[in-house]
């Protein structure tokens, strides 16, 4: 397990990682990508835990999530099913599980500031943090994709499954975005990666 760590956190994360998912036991699926979300937890019939991460993430991303999950597991252990999944009992679970890898032999100077700021309140996913999210993608290797606030008003973009939207307005978080075939306006978070048509 420790040498497959090794290719998707970094190196300094991985003792403690480890124990924790030793301590837990996780069965760590990395699986490809799922553009619906980077990572999931669910108890086995059996009483084990399975986690699932997608294997696309650059390292810092893979490491927030696989956290993320394991807090689920922990915070459930802890106080039950009956917590709502992103409740205040899975947020101080997370905050107290991500602390020890708030340094700078696992983070980037540049991401700590940011790291520390989210993880006050940590949100249901990293990628509604647009400070933190803009500063991740920095590390992921290059692409051709766009996020939705890059897109201009009017303009076009593609999804994954070919779907073509026009960019519509900004509500207070989201964007209206129109689909072109259906005519229907669906919302989009604005660290959402597209493709720009020209």
């Amino acid at each position: 397990m420790k040498d497959v760590l090794d290719n998707y956190i970094p190196a300094a994360s991985i003792p403690d990682i480890f124990e924790l998912i030793k301590t837990h036991n996780v069965h760590l699926k990395i699986v490809n990508e799922r553009v619906t979300r980077h990572g999931d937890y669910r108890k086995l019939p059996g009483g084990g835990h399975q986690i699932t991460v997608n294997a696309n993430l650059n390292t810092y991303r893979f490491l927030i999530t696989l956290v993320h999950e394991i807090a689920h597991l922990v915070a459930f252990e802890n106080y039950g099913r009956h917590i709502k999944p992103h409740g205040k009992e899975w947020k101080r679970t997370f905050q107290l599980l991500m602390l020890p890898f708030l340094r700078p032999e696992i983070f980037p100077r540049d991401l700590l500031p940011l790291l520390a700021l989210h993880f006050k309140n940590p949100k249901a996913s990293s990628d509604t943090d647009s400070k933190l999210s803009l500063a991740l993608k920095h590390y992921d290797p290059p692409n051709d994709k766009n996020y939705i606030f890059e897109i201009p008003y009017g303009g076009t973009f593609k999804l994954y499954n070919g779907k073509i939207f026009k960019r519509g307005k900004q509500r207070v978080k989201r964007f209206e975005c129109l689909e072109v075939a259906s005519g229907r306006i669906y919302l989009f978070n604005p660290n959402a990666e597209v493709e720009l048509i020209d």
